[in-house]
């Protein structure tokens, strides 16, 4: 995302540090558990790690933006049919790899639970006898049920990979790094769609694709017909094309964006 943005970025991944002189920024490359902590200390201005990390960490950080990619989700787990709620987590004890995370969502629902920290292999802590319950990211679940572990309670928390902030004023550049990065995320959700039809039905078109501010509408030689451009998300876009085409628009193409400002 980063070289998508126009930043110099490192070839070999056993470069630490990297200076892009015509931006000038400098970026290091640390385990993304360690930047939730450089950042909220103020030993870096900004970051990209993790939320669920950041929460996990217990410093003070501010989240600028999120990244669109690494989702992860929170659960609980326990032996399948003995546990149904939290609630049934008083007294328990409950391994995780996140106990900060885990111990602040408890806490924040009165539930005194003892907190085991493990940095692995969380699913197997119930049947080694370590806890009686678990607190780990869950994908398909399939690797709980094997284990004959089933989630219960809400979910802890949605994570993905995000832009933080140290605290106090913004650093110098943030601005036009969001920018940037909020172009990169737009150029790969969406795409422009070029197509021609009808002026009587060009109302209708709007309604298939109003676009990010408005459709931009150009007159074609042939009399009664324009030609509309529009952005459109791009995992919309077959079903875009075959309501314009249902509607009366011929000509219809659809191409990526290589980069934009919004």
């Amino acid at each position: 995302m980063l070289r998508e943005a126009g930043y110099r970025q490192r070839s070999d991944g056993k470069e630490l540090v990297l200076f892009d002189e015509r931006n000038n920024v400098e970026f290091y490359y640390l385990r993304p558990r360690d930047i939730a902590v450089y950042v909220g200390e103020g030993t870096l201005d900004l970051g990209i790690t993790g939320r669920d990390m950041l929460i996990d960490s217990g410093v003070t950080a501010t989240e600028v933006l999120p990244l669109g990619f690494g989702a992860s989700r929170f659960r609980f787990a326990g032996t399948a049919g003995e546990l149904t709620s939290i609630k049934d987590l008083a007294g328990k004890r409950l391994a995780t790899s996140y106990p900060g995370l885990v111990k602040n969502y408890l806490a924040a629902r009165g539930i005194d639970t003892s907190v085991i920290k493990l940095d692995g292999a969380v699913e197997v802590a119930i049947r080694l006898g370590v806890a009686d319950a678990i607190a780990d990211v869950v994908e398909t679940g399939t690797s709980l049920r094997k284990a004959g572990l089933a989630v219960f309670g809400d979910t802890i928390l949605e994570s993905e990979a995000i832009l933080i902030s140290r605290g106090g004023a913004a650093p110098a550049g943030l601005d036009g790094l969001v920018r940037r990065l909020d172009g990169v995320l737009t150029a790969r959700n969406y795409v422009l769609v070029d197509y021609d039809i009808p002026a009587d039905k060009v109302e209708d078109a709007f309604q298939v694709t109003p676009g990010k501010e408005s459709p931009t509408v150009s007159p074609l030689a042939k009399e009664g017909w324009v030609a509309v451009r529009a952005m459109v998300p791009a995992d919309q876009a077959q079903l875009v094309m075959d309501d314009l085409w249902d509607i009366g628009a011929r000509a219809i193409l659809v191409t990526d964006i290589a980069a934009c400002r919004l």
